[in-house]
C-alpha cells in the first residue's frame, strides 16, 4: 500500500511527460508528412554510386580480381 504514494506520482510525471512529447512533435510538424518516408524505399535512387564505373572490372577487397569471374571468363575448371 505504501509502494502506491510513489508509484501514483511516478505515473503521472510519465504521462505528463509523454504528452508534451506528443504536442511538441505535432508542433515541430513530425507528423505533417507520413506517406513520403513510407513509400521512399519503393523507388531507385537515379544516382549511380559514386566511385564507380557500371562497366569496371569486379574486384575483392585487395584489389585482386574476383575469383568468380575469373572462373567465368576463363570457361574452365580449376
Amino acid at each position: 500500500m505504501d509502494s502506491l504514494y510513489i508509484l501514483i506520482p511516478i505515473a503521472i510525471v510519465f504521462i505528463g511527460s509523454a504528452v508534451k512529447l506528443f504536442f511538441w512533435a505535432v508542433n515541430n510538424g513530425q507528423y505533417d508528412d507520413l506517406d513520403t518516408e513510407g513509400r521512399r524505399i519503393l523507388f531507385d535512387d537515379d544516382v549511380p554510386p559514386p566511385g564507380g564505373d557500371a562497366g569496371a572490372e569486379q574486384t575483392d577487397a585487395d584489389g585482386a580480381p574476383d575469383s568468380a569471374t575469373d572462373s567465368e571468363n576463363s570457361g574452365g575448371c580449376q
